[in-house]
């Protein structure tokens, strides 16, 4: 204890401590790459509460200095680069939601100075400064998350700071999950109603019908070739998707894809409005030529444009809001005229086909495996969400018919 170095107060210092010459305290040591470095502290305690994180980090094989100097830019860029099953349509919208919404600002922070305080503060940030929607803030998070498990695992940091932030954001007023509802069957006969019977749209039947009737995805439906239809059996064969991307160059061009999930590679049984959609629109092309476009590889798709061109999803789009369009405006002059309540339809897209497709098997089939088969859902709490809604206006609409019936 004689030999003992001891500070101007008289307390002892450990190896590797000192104190300096206007009264701050220094801790020398050796990193896990072999570097000597020194931190400093106002007081002895405050060193040796440092300390204590050093020697902890050390022994749990930690470099907290690495993470002190890396961005989350740079954190994401490897961790982006080692995604080396990732599908290149879903690489880019991940690359553009990240560069658009957090390269520039959260993206420059160090990941080891990142808490979870600061993880949701940012998040809250882009809800309510951003207005951005619950979906686009999902898509974030569902990166940053791996990305930061990917640090704790290479012993850049101890703790993943998004861990659980997504949890607390969803459980409080300001999350507003906007829902994806299903047609209801008067608004599905209304449109359906309308489109056959106006010439302009007359065309644009056989694709909705088939979307309509077999909960398909967008791409995998305008990716459907002749060859995937058996009409003996009457069954379509889900093997590949279209999709419509930009390129390394920016420049958006169509590909073949794989599905979405593995569960999305499928057979899907025709009921008979699909099966005469198909040979409608195949008795048609006889006549006016098949499909000429042939997409890596992959030729003679069903739906075509008149230049005989697979179509692209936008296009369905287009053409489904621009009906709706011109349903409503005329629905509501002849509800007018009739003296009644107009049935309007709202919104909707080719996906709330699918849905509404969903929401109509749900309503007629109790099992959730043959659902999820059909539908290709990965994760059957999907088609558990879709069948708990749908039971639920069942029931409603059950309890409903019964008023006058139960005498009480």
């Amino acid at each position: 204890m004689a030999n003992s170095r001891k500070d101007s107060r008289g307390y002892v210092l450990r190896t590797g401590e000192s104190e300096r010459k206007d009264g701050r305290y220094s801790y020398s040591y050796t990193d896990l790459e072999r570097n000597r470095r020194t931190v400093y502290a106002k007081t002895l305690v405050e060193l040796r509460k440092i300390e204590r994180k050093i020697i902890r980090d050390k022994e749990d094989g930690l470099d907290p200095q690495l993470a002190d100097r890396m961005t989350l830019n740079q954190l994401y860029d490897k961790y982006i680069e080692q995604k080396y099953d990732l599908k290149q349509s879903t690489r880019v919208n991940y690359l553009y939601m990240y560069n658009h919404f957090v390269r520039p600002t959260f993206g420059k922070r160090f990941i080891g100075k990142i808490k979870y305080s600061d993880v949701k503060k940012f998040y809250y940030q882009m809800i309510l400064n951003n207005e951005m929607k619950a979906k686009t803030l999902d898509g974030i998070h569902t990166q940053l998350h791996p990305a930061f498990q990917m640090a704790v695992r290479d012993g850049l940091i101890r703790q993943n700071p998004t861990e659980g932030v997504m949890r607390e954001i969803k459980k409080s007023h300001i999350w507003e999950h906007d829902p994806r509802h299903a047609l209801t069957i008067p608004q599905q006969k209304a449109f359906m109603g309308y489109l056959k019977a106006h010439r302009e749209y007359q065309g644009w039947v056989p694709i909705i019908t088939v979307l309509l009737g077999t909960g398909m995805r967008i791409g995998e439906c305008i990716g459907l070739r002749w060859e995937d239809v058996d009409f003996e059996k009457r069954i379509i064969s889900v093997n590949h998707t279209l999709v419509y991307r930009p390129d390394e160059n920016g420049k958006s061009m169509k590909h073949i894809s794989t599905p979405k999930t593995i569960s999305g590679r499928r057979t899907i049984p025709m009921i008979d409005e699909v099966y005469e959609a198909f040979l409608n629109e195949y008795e048609l092309q006889k006549c006016i030529g098949f499909c000429s476009e042939e997409i890596e590889g992959y030729s003679n798709f069903i739906f075509v444009t008149a230049t005989g061109t697979a179509y692209l999803p936008s296009a369905i789009n287009r053409a489904i809001e621009s009906a709706r369009n011109a349903y409503n405006t005329e629905e509501i002059e002849k509800a007018e005229k009739e003296d009644r309540e107009p049935l309007i339809i709202p919104h909707f897209s080719a996906h709330h086909l699918r849905h509404t497709f969903c929401t109509r098997l749900c309503e007629n089939e109790s099992n959730l495996k043959v659902i999820q088969s059909i539908m290709g859902h990965a994760d059957i709490t999907t088609t558990m969400d879709v069948y708990a809604e749908a039971t639920q206006e069942k029931k409603q609409e059950i309890v409903a018919n019964l008023r006058g019936k139960i005498i009480i």
